[in-house]
């Protein structure tokens, strides 16, 4: 954007409705430097302690494939802006489709008014914001190409098919037969009246197969799904035949499965997946979000012992493709690796902007959105429990009888930290070793007490996509571990 009257480093109000910006119309760049410097002054001007703006763009497309059929295509283009206003420890947010001048100076205006300010008076002065040097993660990277070196909407549909042919030859009893895949590309730009000012381009892909066999009254469900950011090859490179594979098996193991005695037991739940117990159980509420709210037992546990010593875990944006990596989160801060818990003591809470603020812990990268019509807040990227010192033979050879779980369902968990998640696929340990098939299994437990019963881990840690849904939406995130011990965690059968 090239500003044409701006003949004074101090600008007077009354003169914002006669300047004039040419924005960049298909990129967010150092352009727009000059009008959201001045609204940020202006922002100021009117009392606000500070002022962020995040403007975004998207463009994604999914595809499905049931059975032999494409049978939905659905893209998606959006553009909008957010503007997010503090005082003192107050805040607001609302969000626009208008990225003008003016519609953006309306959007401002609105959140000032929630908080009980005003545009100032006709003679005021408008500070001057200094922004930094754009921060251009994309250019930088080499992002700018991704979009169009990703796969075409044919080639979706033919890789697809040709995955749903391959589940077909290896599957027996089918009943029905789902490949999914979603290309989400997403360019986004943050200013604050802080300085703050940078631009990023993020890429997610996440491509996976859904089988339902039966046989009679014999029945199994078995979903697979691999996920990526930062590589548009991503669809080209799946390997679709070893996935069908894997899932097939699974599928056919569980058709004919025993169900599940209820009972207590000691479990072995598998890396990769099984890290969304952890997520959901113990992430959630390490969140400043559920500091605010009272929701959380561990608030005021920092630097106390709040699981057993043999966990570590770790919540970062940094693994190379991983599901929740990022370069900056959603209020310009570059990512980091923030040590939650080590050797069950708690070192950290995750923040953001307004969590920092109103709670004192410092900010950790974790300021993250679904896009621009919610306001960021503190929310995890890549989460998992970090490698132990036990080989797996080791976590088998500790259980005469207990149960392997081995592929994780869906779940709900409570406000505080109660849970209950399913278990797609399961099988008996007898003797230290894995004998028949279980279904049915549902894990019960509070986060409070499982946290202290992972008495062992393995060495084996894998990362696995998942999908987080809280008070900024719903985004990408990572979940993980290796394989670990539960001692003790109720199972809810038959």
């Amino acid at each position: 954007m090239t500003l044409s009257t701006y003949s004074s480093t101090l600008l007077l109000s009354q003169q914002l409705p006669t300047l004039q910006y040419s924005p960049t119309p298909a990129r967010f760049d150092q352009t727009w430097e000059a009008p959201l410097a001045t609204l940020l002054g202006l922002g100021r001007a009117a009392g606000a302690d500070l002022i962020e703006f995040f403007l975004e763009r998207v463009n994604y497309i999914s595809c499905l494939a049931e059975d032999d059929a494409i049978t939905s295509i659905a893209p998606r283009l959006t553009t909008g802006a957010g503007v997010r206003v503090f005082r003192s420890q107050a805040d607001c947010y609302v969000s626009t489709n208008d990225l003008s001048f003016s519609g953006l100076k309306s959007a401002l205006e609105k959140g000032l008014s929630i908080l009980g300010l005003q545009l100032p008076a006709p003679n005021a002065y408008i500070p001057e914001i200094n922004l930094e040097l754009l921060r251009d993660y994309a250019t930088k990277k080499g992002k700018d190409t991704w979009l169009a070196s990703c796969s075409s909407m044919r080639e979706m549909g033919e890789i697809l098919l040709a995955a749903n042919d391959k589940l077909k030859q290896k599957a027996s009893h089918v009943q029905s037969r789902r490949a999914t895949y979603f290309r989400d590309w997403q360019e986004v730009l943050v200013a604050a009246s802080d300085g703050t000012f940078a631009r990023d381009i993020r890429l997610t892909q996440s491509v996976g197969y859904n089988l339902l066999c039966a046989d009679g009254a014999n029945r199994s469900s078995i979903n697979e799904r691999a996920g990526t950011t930062s590589d548009a090859n991503f669809l080209r490179n799946w390997n679709y035949e070893g996935a069908a594979e894997q899932v097939a098996e699974s599928a056919g193991k569980m058709l004919y499965a025993d169900y599940v005695e209820s009972g207590t037991y000691p479990i072995i739940m598998a890396n990769n997946f099984g890290g969304v117990i952890f997520h959901e159980a113990c992430g959630h509420l390490l969140e400043t979000t559920q500091i605010e709210r009272k929701t959380t037992p561990f608030a005021d546990k920092k630097g106390e012992k709040i699981a057993h010593e043999s966990l570590t875990a770790w919540d970062e944006g940094r693994s190379e493709n991983a599901f929740g990596t990022v370069d900056m989160d959603d209020e310009g801060m570059p990512t980091q690796r923030t040590l939650l818990i080590e050797k069950g003591v708690l070192k950290n809470f995750l923040a953001d902007r307004a969590g920092s603020l109103r709670t004192g812990h410092p900010r950790t990268g974790s300021g993250r959105r679904q896009n621009y019509t919610f306001a960021a807040a503190s929310r995890m990227r890549n989460t998992y429990i970090a490698p132990g010192d036990y080989a797996l033979e080791d976590l088998f050879a500790s259980v005469d009888k207990g149960i392997y779980c081995k592929k994780m369902g869906g779940g709900s968990v409570g406000a505080t930290g109660q849970f209950n998640f399913g278990v797609d696929e399961a099988y008996l340990i007898e003797n230290g070793k894995i004998t028949k098939p279980l279904k049915g299994a549902t894990l019960i437990g509070e986060a409070s007490e499982i946290m202290n019963k992972i008495s062992m881990c393995s060495q084996d840690l894998s990362l696995a996509p998942g999908f987080c849904g809280s008070v900024s939406g719903n985004i990408y995130t990572t979940v993980g571990q290796p394989h670990i011990k539960v001692d003790s965690i109720t199972v809810g059968g038959r």
